[in-house]
């Protein structure tokens, strides 16, 4: 059975950035189902990693699979429906009048039309508890119904992939306990970048660290975040107090 991400061997600098290396041979895969965060220090290369798994930046070398098709020119389409990316600000993701509209966007594009556009809005909405926004404009909903919003344009493309750039980023302990239950209930394939290591914990059982285009620990995320000589060699720090080992004996 394919792996529902498999990344081999990922090399890529940006154009006119002197030929800096940001991935330098980055090779990992994901299960399907699997729930996965990707830690680092800022620069570390994550958001240029997340943009490679729907082709949205194409690899100098190396190759990103997705539920057994390689990623390239003639497969990048099928693979954007496959694979939704919900970026750290929601207004990048959400652009018409309604909410209602915004999610009916993306599937609407790929020829879905009728009643099963209005029932894939419908069941998108009603996953991320916003079953009563579609009418709304995004402008009027909270930071944290937006980033569900977002979350929402993308489960209506019937993804099986959802990757997440910081999620928690902004939002009140009331919408980050929102958002994690919205997303520990998504029957996908879930891969968070993130910096807030609780979070990570919190919803991903397993981690990977990148640092310095690399991966350089791959584990339970329990145990990589009680590594003390792991989290201090790349700039890895919790809350002062929190105990990762207490936390997940106390859930």
């Amino acid at each position: 059975m394919s792996a529902a991400v498999s990344v081999r061997d990922l090399h890529y600098a940006y154009p006119g950035d002197r030929g800096r290396a940001v991935l330098r041979g980055v090779s990992f895969e994901v299960a399907a189902g699997e729930r996965v965060a990707v830690l680092g220090p800022n620069g570390a290369g994550k958001t240029t990693l997340m943009l490679h798994l729907n082709g949205i930046l194409t690899p100098s070398a190396g190759s990103v699979t997705i539920g057994g098709a390689v990623l390239g020119r003639d497969t990048v389409r099928e693979i954007r429906r496959r694979v939704g990316l919900v970026f750290q600000d929601p207004d990048d993701q959400l652009f018409m009048p309604t909410v209602g509209e915004d999610v009916a966007f993306g599937p609407s594009n790929y020829g879905v039309s009728g009643d099963e556009l209005d029932d894939r809005v419908t069941r998108a909405l009603g996953s991320v508890g916003l079953a009563d926004a579609a009418s709304r404009a995004p402008q009027h909903l909270s930071l944290g119904q937006r980033r569900r919003a977002a979350i929402a344009t993308i489960l209506s493309m019937d993804v099986d992939v959802v990757v997440l750039d910081e999620p928690t980023s902004n939002l009140d302990p009331s919408s980050r306990r929102e958002l994690s239950t919205t997303l520990q209930a998504l029957d996908a394939t879930i891969i968070v970048v993130t910096h807030d290591l609780p979070y990570a914990l919190e919803l991903c059982p397993r981690a990977l660290v990148l640092d310095g285009g690399r991966i350089v620990a791959d584990g339970p995320t329990v145990e990589l975040l009680a590594d003390a000589d792991l989290m201090a060699a790349h700039g890895l720090e919790l809350p002062w107090g929190f105990d990762p080992r207490t936390a997940v004996s106390g859930s």
